[in-house]
């Protein structure tokens, strides 16, 4: 299995992400802009949170409350469990469907943000490496 180093590697997509003090609409329009489910807080250089569309439906929407008028910082998860580099995609994988969630922060040992995984992307990954391994053994039995 890859590694989430290897994985960064490949993937060309950049880190989209927030700062606490932004309101959720900015938030939600970002996320609409780069088609994801979920930001990644940054105060500066430090992960400060994950913003998600659950976090929306649970603490903006269901409590009534103004996406106009409200920061992330105040409905964002601020326990954030992360991942490194030398994680696998399988452990990351295991990680979220235990503990329920859909997007791992992949941080290096100074805690620098240097990207994240979603269960979709964990999905793919791991589809793409079956397929690899189905073909070579189909090549192998076929000589």
């Amino acid at each position: 299995m890859k590694t989430l180093r290897q994985f960064i590697a490949g993937k060309n997509k950049p880190i989209v992400a927030i700062a606490p003090e932004e309101t959720v609409l900015r938030a939600l329009e970002l996320m609409a802009e780069h088609d994801v489910g979920a930001l990644l807080v940054l105060d500066g250089n430090r992960l400060a949170g994950v913003f998600s569309e659950r976090d929306y439906a649970r603490k903006v929407i269901l409590l009534g409350k103004s996406s106009r008028n409200t920061k992330v910082s105040e409905v964002m998860t601020g326990k954030v469990l992360y991942v490194t580099p030398e994680t696998s995609i399988e452990e990351c994988m295991a990680i979220m469907t235990d503990k329920h969630i859909r997007h791992l922060p992949i941080l290096e040992a100074d805690q620098s943000v240097i990207g994240v995984i979603s269960i979709g992307d964990a999905v793919k990954e791991t589809i793409s490496q079956q397929q690899f391994i189905i073909n070579q053994l189909e090549n192998y039995i076929k000589r």
